[in-house]
């Protein structure tokens, strides 16, 4: 074919790709996809199952119960000023927001390897699907957490939004991207090292305990000072104690660590990109 005809061609699929290869163009150009995985992630989620969406609700507040029964009445774990159950259930719906973005992302390649091996289209488009979808879960967790914001204060509990509250938003873009970037880094090692998929579980575990999702920061100082900066440097748990200090003006927001945050964020993001973008040329001879 001469080099004119070969101008011709609108677009190009080819295996070469940079290091860092976000082309938002093509995925903007994909969008209609995009929006279809979102709608299939929404609706086959609960499909089959008897409660559906009000497992949405059901999941955050039994764990929420149970937190409070087992951390706050048993191990005696003070929250200050604000309601143990609500303190608990700030935190149940930050992180799973972050659970189901990584738990979902972690199984893209072996999930869609039907799909990936059939017909091309820009693989990050799946990942970043599942990021967009599990919005709608937390959104309708955030209005259970709203409602009973509402009855607790109502009842005069000392608990009141500031003036860090508007940036919430990207507090919630920050864990997002967050699960995103983890998500792909290990999906992608899954494709070779498929016993992975056991740790997965048992880390996230460890996860949430050193993320201070059942107690405050300060209760760790207390508790195990020489150990405080595992929880500290954990991005996880800057997120959290930020949207409670935002949504129940308890505990601290710290401009350093909020930059701290984003910057882990973001490398953490770059380095998914790249090994998503590596793993995609050729996962499909090893899943």
């Amino acid at each position: 074919m001469s080099k004119h005809h070969t101008n011709e061609w609108l677009f190009t699929i080819s295996s070469k790709r940079k290091l860092i290869d976000l082309n938002f163009k093509e995925v903007w150009r994909y969008r209609d996809l995009l929006l279809l995985f979102v709608k299939r992630d929404i609706v086959t989620v609960y499909k089959q199952t008897i409660l559906g969406p009000l497992w949405y609700l059901i999941e955050p507040l039994f764990t929420s119960i149970i937190f409070t029964l087992i951390f706050n009445n048993v191990a005696n774990i003070s929250t200050g000023t604000v309601p143990p159950f609500l303190f608990n259930l700030a935190g149940i719906t930050i992180w799973n927001y972050f659970k189901v973005c990584f738990m979902s992302t972690s199984n893209t390649f072996s999930a869609n390897a039907g799909i990936f091996g059939k017909v091309y289209f820009p693989r990050i488009i799946v990942p970043l699907s599942v990021v967009i979808s599990n919005l709608l879960k937390f959104g309708i967790q955030l209005l259970v957490f709203a409602g009973f914001y509402i009855y607790y204060y109502n009842q005069g509990a000392e608990i009141s939004l500031n003036k860090h509250t508007f940036l919430f938003p990207l507090i919630i873009i920050i864990m997002g991207v967050l699960g995103l970037g983890l998500g792909m880094i290990i999906s992608s090692l899954i494709t070779k090292y498929r016993d992975l998929r056991v740790l997965i579980g048992f880390g996230l575990q460890l996860l949430m305990y050193v993320s201070a999702v059942m107690y405050p920061v300060s209760f760790f100082k207390e508790q195990l000072p020489n150990y405080v900066w595992i929880v500290e440097y954990n991005p996880l748990t800057f997120v959290i104690e930020s949207v409670r200090y935002m949504l129940l003006s308890t505990g601290s927001f710290n401009i350093d660590m909020f930059i701290y945050t984003l910057s882990v964020t973001l490398v953490i993001f770059f380095i998914g990109m790249i090994i998503f973008n590596k793993t995609e040329k050729n996962f499909i001879d090893t899943v």
